[in-house]
């Protein structure tokens, strides 16, 4: 069994969500704001250290032709990079296309943003890193 850490990466908040491969299911966890247009790296190293993922699943932003979407794109990379070398963990990049709208749809059915049950989007974020990191563990197989 290996837990995992998903991320939807935005330019100022990141969606976080945990999953396992023995199930193939993910939980959705918090959403980070960037601190000072970075991302909040004290904050990710305590879910590293509090989870201890074998690895991390990353949203790839695509466009509909399947051409990586170049404003997003570059920072996810960056991104990925330096999850890797400040610790040492593996990313995979998964085609998060679409997620977003997805996660919003799901939240809906579930009541968001409908009165006293009205949910932040620091719970689509956390929602659509979610579904990120199960579309990762259906792709792998696990």
């Amino acid at each position: 069994m290996a837990t995992l850490l998903g991320f939807d990466f935005g330019t100022k908040k990141i969606g976080v969500a945990v999953g396992q491969t023995v199930t193939g299911t993910a939980s959705a966890l918090t959403t980070l704001r960037h601190r000072g247009h970075k991302p909040d790296w004290v904050a990710i190293e305590s879910l590293i250290r509090e989870w201890r993922p074998e690895a991390a699943v990353l949203g790839l932003p695509h466009n509909m032709d399947d051409s990586e979407e170049e404003t997003l794109a570059a920072p996810v990379r960056r991104f990925a990079r330096q999850l890797t070398g400040r610790f040492g963990i593996p990313v995979h990049l998964v085609d998060e296309r679409l997620t977003t709208l997805t996660a919003e749809r799901a939240l809906r059915e579930q009541g968001w943003g409908k009165g006293r049950g009205r949910r932040s989007t620091d719970e689509l974020d956390a929602y659509a890193a979610k579904l990120i990191l199960e579309t990762w563990l259906g792709d792998a197989g696990r």
